[in-house]
């Protein structure tokens, strides 16, 4: 009695302190939202204008789930004595069963507190609720079958004996996602969109202030179902680990666990062509020279983000597989694209310099002077030369994590172009320098790359924001006799 009672007392201040990472984690998260790179189709909260009615408002209480425990909501001492490596396995039953009860209240949550009261409201149309929300709603009975299968087998006394057939039978169901974790660049384009409508913004403001948002705003409880998707095989393989070689689980539990990381594979895949084509649909040509078959070839984003070159002036950039295309973003009939500035660049021939805080020319100020202003910070430089056409372009990240995300993931498309049979990049001229090669071949999938980097950088979109500078749009000389383009912007 009293070994169970000091390990029930171990866990739960080993679940306060997991609570309190998560908390830290989502507050630096908060912290980082001003980045403007993405990697992922992940969200940024919007910094929205205070109320007049909630300025001298009392800060809003948090509405906390309670951290539960399978060995504090049930009696584990009384009808039996259970070994450490038991209680450790049925603690991550009770967190699988408990996940899904947590999923599927937030999802309905979603639906009664936010799409209904729109919809009632009329702050959006119906069709633009089923296009932010996709098929949320198919996705509440899907996880209730699997809660009430978990239930099915729990025992009287709350252990649950055997699980790993239930898991292999229920897991491909997770196709179903398919479609909801396609549609969720749109979603959020459009969602971000929706929030320039000040009805939109105040409405959303005040769910964000209110204690049922935990707070959580919209796109944060839109993505809680693929935040959970790519968690199943680690919550999976923590009832492996505590599974006794020769309990009938263990089989069960290893053929789930390989079901669950192929569906993820999969639509992994999948997401990552519908962003792409998304973006490559909303891409404006000048000129009909810049159209390139490395673009429409494309099914892949690497990253893409907003860039300032040395003026100021306001880029976003797009990596697909093959190519780095240059753009301004501008507004047409309320809706954002994306407007080519010079060539598309081909990855393969393209060279990367990192520059030295300090290095690059700032409009209005000389080289190398106020070097800890952070003006001219966070510079590197990217362009190419084939043939008589050459471009070089420095830029301008948010940060120093940025920047070296932008380089890292430059020197891998360049590694996978080199890799797949493309020809070598031709070499670098001038100050530039090749790019380093990338000793991490392996990349995590996107959604692993997605989950990893809530908690150390902001992966949004930046569709919210719609660059409009004050120079002209350069037009760009598409003669193959052209001269050298020196577009050090």
């Amino acid at each position: 009695m009293v070994w169970c009672c000091c390990f029930v007392h171990h866990q739960r201040k080993r679940k306060q302190s997991s609570q309190d990472q998560d908390d830290a984690i989502s507050v630096c998260s908060l912290g980082r939202n001003d980045r403007s790179i993405s990697f992922r189709g992940d969200s940024r909260p919007d910094l929205f204008t205070p109320r007049p009615w909630s300025r001298n408002a009392p800060p809003p209480i948090t509405k906390r789930r309670d951290s539960k425990l399978w060995s504090e909501t049930f009696d584990v001492c009384v009808n039996q004595v259970l070994t450490s490596k038991e209680i450790k396995r049925q603690e991550a039953i009770f967190e699988l069963s408990q996940g899904e009860e947590d999923l599927i209240e937030d999802l309905k949550l979603a639906k009664k507190a936010y799409h209904d009261p729109m919809l009632k409201l009329s702050i959006m149309t119906e069709e633009e609720l089923m296009q932010i929300f996709g098929t949320l709603d198919s996705l509440i009975p899907l996880h209730e079958d699997l809660l009430r299968r978990l239930r099915g087998v729990r025992k009287p006394d709350g252990s649950t004996e055997h699980v790993g057939h239930i898991l292999v039978g229920w897991l491909p169901c997770l196709n179903s996602y398919d479609s909801y974790c396609s549609n969720q660049v749109a979603a959020k384009a459009l969602l971000d969109h929706k929030k320039q409508d000040h009805r939109v913004q105040d409405f959303l403001q005040r769910c964000l202030e209110s204690p049922f948002s935990r707070k959580l705003d919209l796109w944060n409880f839109l993505d809680i179902p693929r935040s959970r998707l790519v968690k199943y095989h680690l919550l999976l393989k923590e009832i492996l680990r505590h599974t006794p070689n020769d309990h009938p689980d263990q089989q069960h539990l290893e053929e789930a666990i390989n079901i669950v990381q192929g569906i993820v594979a999969e639509i992994n895949v999948k997401t990552g062509e519908s962003e792409c084509h998304y973006y490559k649909e909303r891409l404006i040509y000048l000129e009909d020279c810049q159209r390139d078959p490395l673009i429409d070839n494309s099914r892949a984003l690497t990253c893409h983000g907003e860039l300032k070159n040395n003026r100021g002036a306001k880029f976003h950039v797009f990596l697909f597989q093959e190519v780095l295309v240059i753009t301004r973003t501008i507004t047409q009939n309320d809706k954002l694209y994306y407007q080519l500035y010079r060539q598309p660049m081909p990855v393969k021939d393209l060279v990367v310099e990192d520059l030295q805080d300090g290095e690059v020319r700032v409009a209005g100020s000389l080289r190398g002077a106020f070097t800890n202003n952070e003006r001219i910070k966070n510079f590197f430089r990217v362009g190419y030369k084939n043939g008589p056409q050459s471009q070089s372009h420095s830029f301008q990240a948010n940060d120093t994590f940025n920047k070296q995300q932008w380089l890292n993931c430059i020197r891998q498309a360049k590694e996978s172009v080199q890799c797949s049979g493309g020809d070598d990049p031709l070499p670098s001229e001038g100050h530039l320098i090749p790019a380093e090669q990338s000793s991490d071949s392996q990349q995590a999938t996107r959604f692993e790359q997605m989950d990893h980097s809530d908690s150390i950088s902001d992966c949004s979109m930046d569709t919210s924001e719609v660059s409009m500078d004050c120079e002209q749009m350069e037009q760009t000389d598409c003669s193959i006799h052209s001269k050298q383009v020196e577009s050090d912007v």
